[in-house]
């Protein structure tokens, strides 16, 4: 009987330490919100029913701005798709270390040029998964990565537990037939090495490895963290055959976009439904936003109302959509705004994950919440800068200068003219200099360029600039 009781006095022990354990768990896991972030490729601004459309179809991005908050100026740190994600990443301005064009290899100056597996996120900065790794996060990304395709770049050793994507910037929505005469970069990958071709459409298999990850990580102790990186809707301009009798009145390139950022909102819903299924919902934060604006000829995209598209720094190149949601935590159905930016998004991930942003050291963004809340009511950023070589963009306020290497700078009243078209720079001359000022101020911060365009692709970059110089037309 004794030998009995004792047994019993170790089980209950036992099962006393493991409840108290499991408590903890869930009380450090319970205590940070998982975060998800849901990141569009070359999508035009206006191409949403939350920023208007009338011709596409998203009701559930469209829904989860009613859950959250609309950023009706956010802003991404710069006009093409991979500066734009190296200042995502590390949560500072990507000309400070010199990240300042796009990492395409066969476009640069010669006497600057570096191998295509070598243009990536300098290994010596920490990233986004870094700092939420250090706060008990399990990371993940699926999709596109695009900073380095070199093994040194790899998500794996950037800060992420787990990978699902490719390493470039861009590939076929299907499965390739002939994977071994394909470049490395643009096959798809399971964490490390692990190269094979999906079944299916793309954006669809994201969705489902995404959903797959949740299910995985809401059964552990950890707070989560999935960045799902969509190629959509970048070239090539291949719609899921399911949606091909979608949007009969639209035509050509502009028809397909809108199929393909139907499936894109599909699969967002998938992974909202996913959160909701498993009661994750409520407690967790979750920012759709883009990498840079529309190119709009080159896949059908629109910027409306904005002039200007991607690699400009017009408004057109550089604000895109945002929404965040937080249910319980932020306003839902509200519209913020004030200048915000994707340099923002460490520093909201780091304070709601329970750690302290100022306590990292260079980063020029703001932590949102108390903004969005309404807790500060003071503008998040009076002053916010673009640079690409010697073009570039300072916004102070509501002023916006446009500095060009072929002629003179342009000024622009934003709260008055979003579309760019009134230069205001001959009536306000000291205004254009305190802004070059400012300009110049941040600029003698920064690093070299680690490469530069070919004199011809620069020249190229300010011709975009004059090609789409005027918003388009709302009914495009």
């Amino acid at each position: 009987m004794k030998q009995i009781l004792k047994i019993l006095t170790v089980i209950l022990c036992s099962l006393t330490l493991q409840t108290d354990a499991a408590e903890k768990s869930s009380a450090v896991s319970s205590s940070k919100p998982n975060i998800v972030l849901l990141f569009s490729d070359d999508a035009g601004y206006g191409d949403f029913g939350f920023q208007g459309s009338h011709h596409f179809k998203t009701p559930h991005l469209d829904q989860l701005a009613k859950d959250g908050v609309r950023l009706s100026n956010f802003y991404v740190s710069g006009a093409t798709c991979g500066p734009s994600r190296a200042g995502l990443l590390s949560g500072k301005y990507q000309q400070r270390f010199g990240y300042e064009e796009i990492n395409v290899s066969r476009i640069m100056s010669e006497n600057s040029k570096v191998p295509a597996d070598e243009m990536g996120l300098p290994t010596d900065l920490r990233t986004m998964g870094n700092y939420l790794q250090e706060l008990g996060y399990y990371t993940a990304i699926f999709g596109k990565w695009h900073q380095g395709a070199a093994d040194r770049y790899h998500p794996l050793k950037r800060g992420f537990d787990e990978f699902y994507g490719m390493r470039g910037g861009s590939r076929s929505f299907f499965a390739y037939k002939n994977p071994d005469r394909v470049v490395a970069e643009a096959l798809l990958e399971r964490n490390f090495g692990h190269f094979q071709e999906h079944r299916g459409y793309l954006t669809d298999v994201l969705a489902d490895e995404t959903c797959d990850f949740i299910e995985r990580s809401a059964q552990g102790n950890k707070p989560f963290f999935a960045f799902v990186s969509f190629n959509a809707v970048h070239t090539p301009m291949q719609p899921d055959p399911k949606d091909a009798n979608e949007f009969p009145q639209l035509e050509g390139k502009r028809r397909k976009v809108a199929q393909m950022t139907l499936s894109m909102d599909r699969a967002c819903g998938q992974i909202i439904d996913k959160l909701k299924a498993l009661g994750l919902y409520e407690n967790t934060l979750i920012v759709f936003s883009n990498d840079n604006g529309g190119p709009m000829n080159k896949n059908g995209s629109s910027n409306y109302p904005l002039s200007g598209v991607k690699a400009t720094q017009l408004e057109g190149g550089i604000r895109v959509p945002g929404l965040i949601s937080w249910p319980g935590k932020l306003p839902a159905g509200s519209v913020y705004d004030y200048p915000l930016i994707t340099l923002d998004l460490i520093p909201t991930f780091v304070a709601v994950g329970d750690g302290d942003p100022a306590a990292i050291e260079g980063l020029d963004g703001v932590n949102m919440i108390p903004y969005l809340t309404g807790g500060n009511s003071a503008r998040p950023h009076q002053t916010l800068h673009w640079k690409m070589e010697t073009r570039a963009a300072i916004r102070d306020g509501d002023w916006k200068l446009l500095r060009y290497p072929d002629r003179p700078a342009e000024l622009f009243n934003l709260s008055e003219d979003i579309g760019e078209q009134n230069d205001l720079a001959a009536e306000n001359p000291e205004i254009v200099k305190e802004l070059f000022r400012k300009q110049f101020a941040w600029e003698l911060e920064l690093a070299r360029p680690l490469w530069m365009l070919r004199r011809q692709e620069e020249g190229w970059s300010s011709r975009r600039t004059d090609e789409f110089r005027h918003p388009p037309a709302k009914t495009y």
